[in-house]
Formats: structure tokens, sequence, C-alpha cells
């Protein structure tokens, strides 16, 4: 299936975020000339049908008439019969009567004249105009620049800050990396130490308790109670195992807990501080308000360009002092920019239809609370409104709606269901919900069994496997049961 440029806009957009489409409307304003932007306070005049006919034959394939519809052919040009428009050679050219000298002197080629420069002693820096940050390994490699060693322990550091992931950790074995560069073992590994004490402090660490450790003893002497903690008890450190944790140890629960607080400030992933991954900005697309007992949909006020269509390139297509090579290039724009404003309110209409049946369907939902969700599929959606599924699916994907129950993600509305003992069907995610909340609840000296957990279900009305049970505990990342136990 071969796609027009129109209908590829228009996949595009939908599966936009209005961020994204803001920034898509700002290009095209730079790029067509056509395209003006409402100033506030003015009105937004609407496109004449007879562009949006000659604009909606060319989408059907239609011949275009000689005018294109955006007016009469004027006295200085002729229609040919395959319906073309021709114009013929005048004496004068409109455009030889411009005084280029006086006109657009600033803009014109200067010559060999002298530039006259202002500058400014306290103007920005250089180093305010860099593009990006630097990554973990820039970062830590000009830090090695700057010490006093030798070629070949520099370049075990090189080697070492080369293998290192997103997190600053270590990952390949250090034998390996000594028998890649043909180095003694004892090498890599002095290497590794020097670089775990650069900036930031851990990145060389094989695992998270060295990763503390490393950080520890650079504020706290090696005999410090903290450093034991981490290295001979790290996975006791949590607030449900202090107490067991003070019967192991001999330490007072306060003294504990005063350790822990200074182990939570330290960094177990240092490399993530230089990731170059770009923060995800939310904006909601729609709002869903309550008003009278009803749900009321309104698109906000983002800030995004209205635009209109500019006036003055539509009436130099019926004058007859403009060419032939101009009236087809503001033909060609207007095309686009229709196109632009159509596949806009296109986006608009479905993003409107999708929300409008998610909100007759996950009304309760949005009443009372996650609590009510019912289980619902795109392709149910898709059915209701009469839209292919993989259209359902642009809409949803990274938009978000300001609702009563706060901004959510529109995907979030979405679960699969599973059929209870009385017939109804009930959504995966309630079913996660209730198991939560019974760990929560749950007496930690005798935690629930994934065994215990399915009779519990059952006495609601559901039936689930242990394997089910073991799962969506896994997926909501809750520890087992043996790791929720704390001995007194």
């Amino acid at each position: 299936m071969i796609l027009t440029p129109q209908l590829r806009q228009r996949i595009e957009m939908l599966q936009m975020t209005s961020l994204e489409l803001s920034d898509l409307i700002q290009q095209e304003i730079l790029s067509n000339p056509i395209l003006e932007e409402v100033q506030s306070g003015e009105e937004v005049e609407e496109i004449s049908a007879e562009i949006l006919d000659q604009n909606a034959g060319a989408e059907a394939g239609h011949a275009e008439d000689s005018d294109g519809g955006f007016g009469t052919a004027g006295d200085g040009e002729k229609s040919s019969d395959d319906g073309t428009v021709e114009a013929e050679i005048k004496d004068s050219d409109p455009f030889e009567e411009i005084d280029y000298g006086r006109e657009f002197q600033d803009y014109l080629d200067p010559g060999y004249r002298t530039q006259e420069f202002e500058f400014k002693e306290d103007g920005p820096g250089f180093e305010q105009f860099v593009s990006r940050g630097p990554t973990l390994q820039e970062h830590l490699l000009w830090q090695v620049g700057m010490l006093s060693i030798g070629g070949v322990e520099n370049d075990a550091c090189l080697v070492i800050i080369g293998n290192l992931d997103e997190d600053g950790r270590l990952t390949s074995e250090v034998a390996e990396l000594a028998a890649g560069i043909r180095q003694p073992e004892e090498l890599l590994e002095r290497a590794r130490h020097l670089v775990m004490a650069l900036d930031p402090v851990g990145c060389g660490a094989r695992d998270v308790r060295e990763c503390l450790i490393a950080q520890l003893l650079e504020r706290v002497p090696p005999d410090d109670t903290a450093v034991t903690l981490v290295r001979d008890h790290l996975p006791d450190l949590q607030p449900h195992k202090l107490q067991h944790l003070s019967k192991v140890t001999g330490l007072s629960y306060e003294a504990i807990s005063a350790q822990l607080e200074l182990i939570k400030g330290l960094d177990p992933y240092p490399g993530r501080r230089f990731s170059s991954e770009d923060p995800v900005y939310i904006s909601p697309e729609v709002y869903i308000e309550e008003t009278d007992g009803e749900f009321v949909i309104y698109f906000p006020d983002d800030g995004s360009p209205r635009l209109r269509i500019s006036s003055s390139y539509q009436k130099m297509l019926g004058e007859k002092s403009t060419n032939k090579e101009t009236k087809d290039f503001i033909r060609e724009k207007v095309r686009s920019a229709v196109d632009l404003l159509r596949n806009i309110e296109h986006r608009r209409q479905t993003i409107y239809k999708v929300v409008d049946c998610i909100i007759r369907r996950q009304g309760e939902y949005l009443k009372h609370g996650v609590q009510h969700l019912k289980p619902m599929m795109l392709k149910d959606v898709a059915e209701d409104i009469g839209m292919h599924l993989s259209t359902i699916s642009r809409v949803v994907n990274r938009k978000y709606a300001h609702t009563p129950q706060g901004v959510i993600e529109l995907r979030k509305f979405f679960s699969e269901g599973m059929m209870n003992e009385d017939g109804e069907e009930v959504s995966t995610r309630i079913l996660k919900l209730k198991i939560k909340k019974m760990i929560e609840e749950e007496d930690t000296t005798k935690p629930f069994t994934d065994d215990q957990i399915v009779k519990m279900m059952m006495r609601d009305g559901v039936r689930l496997s242990r394997r089910t049970i073991a799962k969506y505990r896994d997926q909501m990342r809750i520890p087992g049961s043996r790791e929720r136990r704390t001995v007194i």
C-alpha cells in the first residue's frame, strides 16, 4: 500500500503528543509562508469553500482546475484544454520595478564593505552554548587525563571506563579485560579501584554493595559501623528487618536507624546522573471534568499556535501581474497548509471520540477510583467508534488525560479481564491491587504464601493458580514470603 504525503502526515500526527505537535506546527510556520499565526484577540477566518473543495479534489485524485479553486483567471492568462494555466509573456516584469539597492540593502551581500560589530565583555561564555552535557565516559576520561600516571596504567583505566554500563557498573570480568590487552590482572584491578575513586565515586564497582562501600570510605573510616552493615548485612537493611538486624549485630535499634539514614544518602547508581536520555515532559491532552453528574471533555489551551491561511497570497492568485511560477508555488503551499489544518482537526476529533468512548465504559472508575476499573480492550473501543485497531493504539500511546482521579495515561484505562464465579469479568489490574493490599496488611512475622493468597482470592470468587499469583507479584516487584518475613 502506497501512502500519500497527506495520509502519512495524518498517521504521524495521531501518535504525536501535544508538545510534539506544537513543535511540528512551529516548523510548518517557518517553512510555509502561506500559514499565519493568529495573535491573541484576532479572529480566525474560515478557509473558503473553494479552497477546501480544490484540496479535497486533489486528495481524491481528480484533475485540478486551471485556477485550482483560488480565483478566476485574469485577463493576462488563458486556460488550455488539459486544464493547466498558461501565463502570457508580459513586456514588463513587475519585480523589475523594485529598487533592491534601497529596499533590500540590509539583506544583500555586503561585498568588501567593512562590517561593524559590537563586542560585549560581559556577554555569555562559549561554555553556555554547549549542546549537551558530557557523558559518563567523557567525564571520567577527563579526570584520568589530569592524573600523573604511566602509559600502561592509563590504558588500563581507559579499558575499565570503556566497559562501564549506564549505571556506572563494570559488567565485564577483569580477567577477560586483562587478557584482551595482554596485561596482568593485578594492573586492571588497580585501575578499577582508581576509577572507583573518581567523581562520581563508585563507578567501576561490580555490584551495589561494592559501590556503596566505596562511597562510604570517602566519608567514614573503614571500621565504621555503616561500612560493616553494608558489607555484611546489606539484604537486611530494610525497615521491617531492623529488629532482626539489631538482634544479630548486637546494636541498638536507634543506632542502626541512624546508620541507615547515612546509607540512604548514597547513590547505588552513580552513572545515571550522566544519562543521555532526555526527560519526558507530560502535558495532558484532554481534560475530563464532572459537571452536574456528567463528564465534559475539553481540550486545554496548551499554547500551540492558532493558524490561518494568509489572505494576501490568495489575492495574488487573481492578479494579472502574478506569473505562472508564482501561482504554482502559492497553490502548492496552500494545498500543504490545508492538509495540515485538516489533519490537526482530524487528530482532535479522533482523540475526542476515543476519550468519549472511554468515559462511557469507565465512568465508575472516573467517579470512584481504580477499584471500579472494568476490563476493556483496544478492540472494544475500535468497534464502538468504527475505527481501526491501529488507530486506537496510536491515539492512546503516550497521551494523558487530566481526570477527577488525577493525570492518567490513556493506556491505563485498558486492561484484560478474568471471569469470577458470578460470571462477572474482573480487571487483572484490580486483582493485582487486591493481592498488593493483602500483602501490605499481612503479619510480617507470618507472611502469606502464594498458596494462601490463592485460597483468599478464591473466597472472593476469583480462581487463580499459584503460578499466576507469583507472576502478578513479580510484576509488582513484591518479593516472596521468605524475603518478606521478619524474625523477632
